[in-house]
């Protein structure tokens, strides 16, 4: 099998130290490992397949001798060097949000929409949202056997989806107010340890948070399906690690609860865990790690005929970042596109 040169952009980030587990698990074919960050992390070593590999500092030639390069370090960077590699003959799996909604550049979840790859034919291709990544391969299923007219989404987000900030702030307010001392919030808006923050990212003039409107646009994007409405609310949560979402789906045609649960049982990417008599649900705790979209509380909707409801929670690490980067990676490869 074809080895190839990677590029890990952002190796030292939270998302990034995922990306590089991910590819050693999943056996890619990595000729050579290239870990790129600020030249603040340069110098430092990571591990990958038990060889100490030293973090290089990113610049304009970092790209030259790279065939597949996974972006995890911030819009910013991404807007500057994800052309420039681009141009070198370098696919680009990009993690940000700076791509995602471009026309020309396809938006990818493997399980949903793999055939896009091919279709756009961009040498930089977006990684979705997180939140977004673990709902689509729920809805795809249950689109195709009953077309969907709208969606309600309300989410649970882990810390883990705003970075090591995110993380180190729930640590320490939760450190804090165990030992009696009062806190200051930094990196969220408030404070985040035994709270709820229903504010993920910056407002716009009609009440909707940025992380709301991408959910949205993304959903209709990678479902390849505009006339789905799709309405989101977006909350941060005192949880380390696994976005939990609460899913309102109304169809077209009918569809009942056991024929939602037979679809998600043979859907990819998806878990159904649903015997909640047994108290058999999914929970961050339980999917932290793991790679499916986990789904429980199958039921229909009692004020809706055609409504189903469920509870969908994946590890917002794997199936929301690393995972699906490097999943398109792969299928970069069983296309023949590289």
């Amino acid at each position: 099998m074809k080895k190839y040169n990677v590029a890990i952009v952002g190796a030292t980030g939270v998302v990034g130290t995922e990306m590089i587990k991910v590819l050693e698990e999943r056996k890619f074919p990595v000729a050579q490992l290239f870990p790129l960050a600020s030249a603040r992390s340069a110098g430092t070593k990571i591990e990958y397949n038990g060889e100490k590999i030293m973090v290089k500092e990113l610049t304009e030639s970092s790209f030259d001798n790279i065939e597949i390069a996974l972006f995890s370090a911030g819009a910013s960077v991404s807007a500057m060097f994800a052309p420039i590699a681009a141009a070198k003959g370098v696919k680009v799996i990009d993690n940000t949000s700076h791509f995602r909604m471009e026309k020309d550049i396809p938006l990818v979840v493997p399980e949903v929409n793999a055939h896009a790859l091919k279709t756009y034919n961009s040498n930089i291709i977006a990684n979705p949202n997180c939140s977004t990544a673990q709902l689509v391969v729920v809805l795809k299923p249950i689109h195709d056997k009953a077309k969907i007219k709208r969606v309600v989404i309300s989410t649970y987000q882990a810390v883990a989806g705003a970075g090591k900030a995110g993380i180190d702030e729930l640590a320490a307010q939760t450190a804090a107010l165990l030992n009696g001392k009062s806190v200051t919030p930094k990196k969220f808006t408030k404070q985040i340890a035994f709270n709820l923050i229903p504010h993920i990212d910056v407002f716009f003039e009609d009440g909707y948070t940025k992380e709301e409107k991408k959910m949205i646009l993304e959903t209709q994007k990678i479902m390849e399906d505009e006339t789905i409405a799709v309405t989101a609310t977006t909350v941060r949560v005192p949880v380390f690690v696994g976005h939990s979402e609460s899913v309102n789906i109304e169809t077209i045609t009918k569809i009942t609860a056991q024929e939602v649960r037979d679809l998600l049982s043979k859907a990819p990417g998806v878990e159904v865990v649903d015997d909640p008599q047994n108290n058999k649900y999914p929970t961050p705790i339980e999917v932290a790690g793991k790679d499916p979209a986990y789904v429980g509380r199958i039921r229909e909707d009692c004020s809706c005929q055609n409504g189903i409801d469920l509870w969908v929670v994946s590890d917002n690490l794997r199936k929301g970042a690393a995972l699906n980067a490097v999943q398109i990676a792969e299928e970069l490869i069983k296309q023949k596109i590289i």
